[in-house]
């Protein structure tokens, strides 16, 4: 059966995207590998399911879908078991929180963005009750 292995993120900058998704969250740099003027730069969280390729943008266009690459809805989703812990690692990377976190009948939820504007969630899902 298959299964969804890579999302792409097209960035400015393949330094300043590892910079903040590996140094600054800590995620894993699985691939860094040069490619006839651009490079292969895969990331996960650890645990993580899926991998986001780090894609430098090459052309006009390319580089007018950074941070709206899904026409400004969030595109991508952190799933996490500590809400406020992540918040403040995201924050000390660089990240941006567009509202204050709102509970959700799935877990609570806010809207953050990444240094090159891109739009994610970050959920902490709620916990069945024993």
């Amino acid at each position: 059966m298959p299964f969804l292995s890579a999302v792409t993120l097209v960035v400015p900058d393949y330094d300043a995207a590892i910079a903040f998704f590996v140094d600054g969250l800590g995620w894993a740099l699985l691939e860094d590998i040069p490619q006839d003027g651009k490079r292969w730069v895969t990331v996960a969280p650890e645990g993580g399911q899926c991998r986001l390729v780090l894609a430098r943008a090459a052309t006009p266009a390319q580089q007018a879908a950074i941070g709206n690459q899904t026409g400004g809805r969030v595109s991508l989703f952190l799933q996490t078991d500590d809400f406020e812990r992540d918040r403040r690692r995201l924050e000390a990377a660089g990240a941006r929180f567009c509202e204050e976190p709102r509970r959700e009948s799935y877990g609570t939820v806010a809207v953050w963005e990444d240094p090159f504007g891109n739009r994610w969630d970050l959920v902490e899902p709620t916990r069945p009750h024993e």
